[in-house]
């Protein structure tokens, strides 16, 4: 009897739940079914009626654009052309010039060629600004023209561009293009090896464990894995770089998400390539996401030490979810958390500020690693060794954006001239000569200090009186005047920057690393700690 009862007590409740799951489902169903209603009929009234011609698909890509400018960078909308170069970021081979180019309004511009790819044959250089690419004039161009330079291999396209305001005309004959995921590697002394790894597409833990295996032939028993300016890639690859270095079965990233099949932990499924050999992971204000996991993991795990910069701050991981007509949204689907459980996102889109950009975290949370070092979510991954030079602010931030530091170094290269790396050297009259060019550029930045000034002066506080509203404009130019000042004081990050730039222009990337190899602050810091095993070992304790 008392079974009987329990069973009809159980029976309504369950029936409860499940009528109040439906109902939920229901109403979230009703309401995006009314929604995407109200804006088909929009939609279709506005093209209808509206007074001058319009065109459709403008009109879509613009409201889906604003639609998701809402929510964070990372979630976009894909037409087919993105899809296929989503793929081929991945993929890491594709058919083109083999050159990084950035896209303007009426040009493009010419960061990088890839030695002795197509462009870099054809005498293309960073700093070129192209104009035509065959009969198609970039300016008149809606779309990336950059896409107009991809194409079958052993096609012909005619590039007409800009250089040192003189117009000139090439042919480029296409090829493919291979992107490394570690574009070098080698030793730094006769004991301690050295690994780039710049981008994590399908290649990356290959070529990564192919690069240590050869470096251990040639008598590493130490390593530096260099990370910066890496913008990430794929989660899987990211877990298989780690686990090069720790056992199997490590969990290394668990993912959460309000969609339940999205919370996952990812744990290491291979035999290590070396769990023994020490191992120093150099970042900086660029290395992201990817790169954060295998820091993060690597730091939590007490299993390297991280020197560099605070990294980047995205613990955001997204997946590419198909649409019709070949489109895909690229969609955030959950927040990873590294081994100690921290979340290493930096900015919360989800909270804006006045001027609408997102807020960054500035309340962070202590985790411990295994051996029970201090850790902190919300702000990137934090070094356990800071290499000041590789800090970035405000000012050498809008020197980047800017294109101060480039343009000077196009300019530069053309003035000056060097048989090897080994002979380059950056003057103090050389940064005094960028500093008089910086002046001459008129850019502008805006400190946080100014952003307080500035409400305040602007706002409808009358109660401070003219007078005091007077010092505070005086305190504005004063400010102004010591931005200039500021290259004086921040000329070992700025200078740094101008050095990789410069040096890239001459001896392409190759030359860059073999630069670093006897220059770079973090590379030499991390050599001398590798070099001092109690150091090491006494950082991880």
């Amino acid at each position: 009897m008392k079974r009987l009862i329990r069973k009809q007590v159980l029976i309504p409740v369950l029936a409860i739940v499940v009528l109040v799951g439906a109902s939920s489902f229901k109403s979230d169903f009703f309401e995006i079914a009314k929604q995407i209603e109200i804006f088909t009929t929009l939609f279709k009234e506005l093209n209808m009626n509206y007074v001058d011609e319009t065109n459709p698909a403008e009109l879509m890509d613009s409201a889906i654009k604003n639609m998701l400018g809402e929510l964070d960078p990372y979630t976009q909308f894909l037409n087919e052309q993105d899809v296929e170069s989503f793929k081929i970021n991945n993929a890491g081979e594709y058919s083109g010039i083999g050159a990084l180019v950035r896209s303007y309004e009426n040009k493009l511009l010419v960061v990088e060629p890839y030695q002795g790819y197509a462009a870099d044959k054809a005498g293309l250089r960073a700093g070129d600004e192209i104009i035509k690419i065959g009969e198609t004039v970039v300016a008149d161009f809606d779309d990336n023209a950059g896409e107009l330079l991809k194409g079958a291999n052993n096609s012909t396209v005619e590039v007409t561009f800009l250089r040192q305001g003189e117009t000139k005309t090439t042919t480029i004959t296409r090829g493919g293009v291979e992107v490394d995921a570690v574009p070098f590697y080698d030793m730094i002394d006769d004991k301690t090896g050295y690994i780039v790894l710049s981008r994590f597409n399908q290649k990356a833990s290959k070529q990564t464990q192919s690069a240590l295996q050869d470096l251990k032939g040639r008598g590493a028993e130490r390593l530096i894995l260099d990370l910066r300016g890496n913008p990430g890639g794929l989660l899987s690859e990211a877990i298989n770089v780690t686990n090069l270095f720790v056992p199997k079965g490590e969990l290394i990233v668990t993912t959460k998400s309000k969609v339940k099949k999205f919370n996952q932990e990812y744990r290491t499924r291979n035999k290590p390539e070396d769990e023994e050999i020490p191992l120093v992971v150099l970042v900086n204000g660029k290395s992201a996401s990817a790169s954060e996991i295998v820091s993060g993991g690597l730091q939590d795990l007490d299993r390297a030490v991280i020197v560099g910069a605070r990294s980047f701050g995205k613990g955001l991981v997204q997946r590419p979810l198909k649409l019709t007509y070949g489109t895909q949204l690229k969609v955030t689907i959950s927040r990873y958390y590294t081994p100690s459980g921290r979340c290493i996102q930096s900015l919360d889109y989800w909270n804006r500020d006045e001027q609408g950009n997102a807020v960054r975290n500035t309340a962070f949370n202590e985790f411990t690693t295994r051996n029970g070092r201090k850790v902190w979510d919300g702000g990137g991954v934090m070094p356990d060794i800071t290499i000041e030079s590789l800090k970035t602010n405000s000012l050498i931030d809008a020197l980047e954006s800017n294109n101060i530091v480039f343009d000077f170094a196009t300019e530069y290269f053309y003035d000056h001239s060097f048989d090897s790396v080994d002979n380059f050297s950056f003057s103090s009259s050389d940064y005094s000569a960028f500093k008089a060019y910086a002046a001459e550029q008129n850019f502008s930045y805006q400190t946080k200090t100014e952003q307080v000034l500035e409400e305040t002066i602007n706002g409808d506080d009358t109660l401070l009186g003219a007078d005091v509203q007077e010092k505070y404009k005086d305190l504005l130019l004063a400010i102004n005047r010591g931005k200039i000042n500021a290259l004086d004081t921040y000329k070992d990050e700025i200078q740094k920057n101008l050095e990789d730039e410069i040096i890239t222009r001459y001896f392409y990337r190759e030359g860059l690393y073999k630069y670093y190899l006897k220059h770079d602050d973090a590379i030499l810091t991390a050599k001398e700690l590798l070099a001092d095993n109690t150091k090491y070992s006494n950082i991880l304790k």
